[in-house]
């Protein structure tokens, strides 16, 4: 498969399975081939816009049609549906989805409180999802989701995209292949600008927290401390931020995760550390080695040979992973070849899900002081 597209085989799979060609209409696809998915987007711009390139991710395919936009806020509607060649738009999403029956949806504002409910109504309505992250708010949310796609066979993709980038995969193979040595401990620091803490954690920190579960496993249990103020949390100090993600608390998270094969990992998020620790990212610590990676949109990776200590200090160096050219998809075009042939998508609900319910995990150990074990018991917000 190339980069970004589907192969005419696959298409006749990917339409067969959302029902975007009937038999009745088509009865092969030599007799229609123009025939295209449909696909919608739905967004919410007078609520902080929509998330990175959201909008734009049906453009430039040529079995996909962009049908129809909805956001509620009149001016941001128009200027979306301009930028992306929608032919309709709506206000109320719920209009759209009844009206239109697009295969294909991507929920595309940033506001994560909205995505259960509006998920909730595309799966009901037989779309296949593309989600902004965070996922949902809470793995109650989640849990209901990838249930309702499961009953009717839908795929939903979340936009965690850095796993799916060619320095990532090779950074994977380069750690399982032993380049840095046995894996020890894997620290990962947030942005820890001026949304340090709880919020830095759900916006920035589940991209880290999924990046962790794809080098990792599965976590097996989490301790936590987070702070306001210099005071250890209680359910009292949950507040709601500008780009609602649902509840969040405190200015500081200190948090331990227990992988698989005693591997030890940290996530922390606090303004002190912002220039001593740079970039927001992930340094992992191996028996001959370190490698990090400095989060983005495109993130970069280093690596670093351990040198020993002098009368001068170390000598250690980071050098850049060069990463080999090779064809990839892309987290829509793995999400489109996922449909296709029935299997969970690389960028899959469940693996947003897990980041929702690492982050649920810091909040209920934080306020109950004790470890606490994957999966949690508790599936609603730690903070209502």
């Amino acid at each position: 498969m190339e980069p970004d597209t589907l192969s005419r085989r696959d298409f006749m799979r990917l339409a067969s399975a959302t029902g975007a060609l009937v038999a009745a209409d088509f009865p092969n696809l030599a007799a229609a081939p123009g025939a295209k998915l449909k696909a919608a987007v739905i967004g919410h711009t007078g609520r902080g816009d929509y998330g990175h390139g959201l909008e734009s991710i049906f453009s430039n395919r040529p079995d996909v049609e962009v049908i129809a936009l909805a956001d509620p806020d009149a001016q941001g509607r128009a200027k979306a549906a301009a930028k992306i060649g929608a032919p309709r738009t709506y206000a109320d999403y719920r209009e759209l989805l009844e009206k239109e029956r697009p295969n294909l949806v991507s929920i595309a504002m940033r506001q994560s409180d909205q995505h259960h409910a509006i998920a909730l109504d595309a799966l009901k309505a037989s779309s296949h999802i593309y989600c902004e992250k965070p996922f949902v708010t809470a793995p109650v949310e989640s849990d209901e989701l990838l249930a309702e796609a499961d009953k009717r066979g839908l795929k939903i993709a979340v936009a965690h995209t850095m796993r799916m980038t060619p320095l990532m995969v090779h950074l994977k193979q380069a750690i399982g292949e032993g380049q840095i040595g046995d894996l020890v401990e894997v620290r990962s620091f947030g942005k820890q600008d001026a949304r340090a803490g709880g919020e830095d954690m759900m916006v920035l920190g589940s991209h880290l927290f999924d990046l962790l579960r794809l080098f990792l496993g599965d976590p097996l249990w989490c301790t936590a401390r987070v702070l306001w103020q210099g005071r250890d949390i209680a359910p009292a100090d949950r507040r709601l931020v500008t780009d609602n993600v649902g509840y969040v608390a405190g200015d500081e998270v200190f948090a331990q995760f227990a992988f698989p094969k005693g591997v030890n990992g940290t996530f922390t998020s606090t303004g002190k550390l912002r220039e001593t620790v740079g970039h927001w990212g992930i340094e992992f610590f191996g028996s001959k080695g370190a490698a990090r990676i400095n989060c983005d949109i495109a993130p970069n990776v280093f690596v670093r040979r351990s040198t020993p200590w002098n009368a001068e200090g170390k000598t250690d160096a980071w050098q850049p992973l060069e990463s080999p050219l090779a064809h990839n998809p892309g987290p829509v075009g793995d999400w489109l070849d996922a449909i296709a042939k029935n299997r969970e998508p690389e960028c899959g609900g469940r693996n947003g899900a897990w980041a929702v319910e690492m982050v649920m995990a810091v909040y209920h150990a934080a306020l109950s002081g004790k470890r606490v074990s994957f999966p949690l018991t508790v599936r609603s917000h730690a903070l209502s």
